[in-house]
């Protein structure tokens, strides 16, 4: 079955989040995890990526399978797939428990005949319903959709790595409110109900809320669904993940606080996703922002992995905006450039745009204990006595209190060297609003 080109982002409204700057963030590795000096270089975004351990996936259609130059960029860039629309409710339920699986069926079995994994996109929704489900209501409704989940996740238990379980359920602007949708008007459960649905059809699956416009930490709709994670986590509502869809242009650019808001929702114990990431424009511009984005994911470790949403320009639902890695005749761009060097450049530097030393240098950043105000991070340092740690604090947070090592500044980037008590050492710091844990990298002196 093949679904028209036009895809329900045409309909969406890019919110202006101001004149922000495009994100120049300094790669670093957060909690539990290593940051190395020295990393092996990736030939392709998949294999650049992978050398931290995450993903590089692309939204493919399925009508362009025939296109050799596509398949052939889609083959050897990316390995994780998102079907663009043909997972949708539309196109698996386009009448009322009669379910149509052929359209999402091709791209799933193209992806794990090429090696790839899928990430399935979306079971509940408020926008590509089709005709018999947008005009229900109330119970009827609700058991309409969680028998959709139940019978789509059902179908392709075993084969997707994350569902978009929910997709876009809060209003855009100030409100920091659910959307008023026809689901929403079931009660305010539903997306619970979803999740609870779709962990029991699917129990190996990530579950993910995902969303778009939740890039910048200070908005009310990012809170809004960063206070429902944190309920659902507090209920145990199956909740693994949050994707953030990151459709950038000139009015909604990449925010400058774009890494903390990931490492604030990561905090939560979720992993969190760039799902659907295009940025208009071309040059240096748009490839500052792409090489930001890397950084930004790869500041945070449970930020698993990045998906693009089209292979060339021409293949974009805004191909007029020129948005994506490729350009319309298949050629890498300068944004594919700047996200292969982040990639590639990984938790190497020191952090605060210094030098970043020579030889290798480790540091692992646990965080410890946690009070209403204030927690406190340990760090330890392996393979050198001589070395500077450079510690990246998230949003306002600030320095209470350091020990066994000497630390200069109090906000923003801190500075750590030896003081002759080894080369473990700990911080306190005050929340000031601000839950992530900051993240470190090494370098030797």
């Amino acid at each position: 079955m093949t679904r028209a080109r036009t895809s329900p982002h045409r309909r969406r409204r890019l919110i202006s989040i101001g004149t922000a700057a495009a994100v120049l963030l300094t790669s670093a590795i957060t909690t539990g995890i290593a940051a190395t000096s020295a990393q092996a270089a990736g030939s392709t975004l998949q294999a650049a990526a992978a050398e931290s351990g995450r993903y590089f996936g692309v939204a493919i259609a399925g009508h362009k399978l025939s296109d050799s130059q596509y398949t052939t960029i889609a083959n050897r860039e990316f390995n994780m797939v998102t079907a663009e629309n043909e997972m949708k409710l539309d196109a698996t339920e386009p009448n009322q428990n009669q379910f149509n699986f052929s359209a999402g069926d091709q791209i799933v079995n193209w992806a794990l005949q090429n090696g790839k994994q899928v990430r399935g996109h979306t079971l509940a929704w408020h926008s590509q319903q089709p005709g018999w489900m947008q005009n229900m209501e109330g119970s009827s409704l609700r058991n309409a959709m969680l028998n959709h989940v139940t019978q789509v996740a059902t179908h392709y238990r075993g084969k997707i790595h994350s569902w978009d379980v929910v997709n876009e359920a809060f209003e855009d602007g100030s409100s920091g409110a659910r959307r008023n949708s026809n689901l929403q008007r079931t009660g305010n459960d539903w997306i619970e109900a979803a999740f609870r649905a779709a962990r029991q059809a699917d129990p190996g699956a990530k579950l993910c809320y995902n969303d778009y416009n939740t890039d910048n930490w200070s908005h009310a709709k990012t809170q809004a669904v960063y206070n429902m994670v944190r309920d659902f986590k507090s209920r145990g509502v199956p909740i693994d993940c949050v994707g953030f869809q990151a459709h950038f242009n000139s009015g909604n650019p990449v925010p400058n606080n774009y890494h903390e808001t990931l490492g604030n929702f990561a905090a939560l114990g979720v992993d969190v996703q760039i799902t659907e990431l295009d940025i208009a424009g071309s040059g240096t511009s748009q490839a500052e922002q792409y090489r930001g984005i890397m950084q930004a994911c790869l500041a945070v470790e449970r930020c698993t992995g990045i998906s693009v949403w089209g292979v060339r320009d021409s293949d974009s639902w805004r191909a007029s905006d020129t948005p994506l890695l490729f350009d319309g005749n298949g050629n890498k761009k300068l944004a594919y450039s700047y996200a292969l060097d982040a990639l590639n450049a990984g938790g190497t530097g020191d952090g605060d745009g210094g030098d970043p030393g020579t030889g290798d240098c480790t540091v692992v950043v646990t965080r410890a204990e946690e009070w209403n105000d204030r927690f406190n991070v340990t760090f330890r340092v392996t393979d050198t006595s001589s070395w500077r740690v450079a510690i990246r604090l998230q949003g306002g947070q600030s320095l209470q209190n350091s020990w066994n090592a000497t630390v200069s500044g109090t906000s923003g980037t801190l500075t750590a060297t030896p003081n002759g008590n080894g080369n473990s050492f700990g911080i306190t710091l005050y929340k000031n609003g601000s839950t992530g844990t900051p993240s470190a990298t090494c370098s030797t002196t």
